[in-house]
Order: C-alpha cells, then structure tokens, then sequence
C-alpha cells in the first residue's frame, strides 16, 4: 500500500502530519460548515505532502526529522502556507481586485 501512495507522489508520513495540523487548525476556528471543513483537511494534508520537500530545500534545512514538524506547520497553516511558499519561490504578486 505505501509503495502505491509512493508511486502517486504521497509521503504517508508527511500526510499524516499535515492532516493533524490541519485538525488542530479546524478545531481551533470551529467551522460548523462541513464542506470547508473537510476541504480544509484534505488542503492541509496535502499541501503538506507535496510543499515539505520544497520548503525544507527553500530553508536549505538539513535536520533528519524537521520534514514532519514542517509537513505539521504547512497543514496548520493550509492556504496561507501555500502564498508564503509561492511567495517565497516567485515574489509577490499583485493582485488586481475585480470592481463591484
């Protein structure tokens, strides 16, 4: 089972520790919405799972086991983990709101 999830691009160790930043996240913020609620989960998970690898070569960090603290805090932080990387690796970018 591991090697399939590994063949589709999905660490088991890092998802794991993505979807328990995102619980923490969830639980933190309430959402009585389940469909944000489970989107968030599965958002957190996995921008855990396919962001830890390159954040940790973005930090250029070299510790045998930060890949599952940082999989945790990219979960936690979901979307807005996802600008700071973007952000990180391209700039920021403008962003051109639409008029009412």
């Amino acid at each position: 089972m591991i090697e399939i999830l590994k063949q589709v691009g999905i660490d088991a160790g890092l998802l794991v520790s993505g979807l328990f930043g995102a619980i923490l996240l969830m639980s933190k913020t309430s959402s009585n919405n389940l469909k944000t609620t489970f989107l968030s989960l599965i958002g957190g998970a996995a921008s855990a799972n396919y962001l830890t690898p390159l954040v940790l070569d973005m930090l250029n960090v070299k510790a045998p086991n930060a890949n599952f603290a940082v999989a945790f805090l990219l979960g936690f932080l979901g979307l807005k983990g996802v600008e700071l990387a973007s952000e990180k690796m391209f700039g920021k970018s403008t962003v051109i709101k639409r008029k009412k």
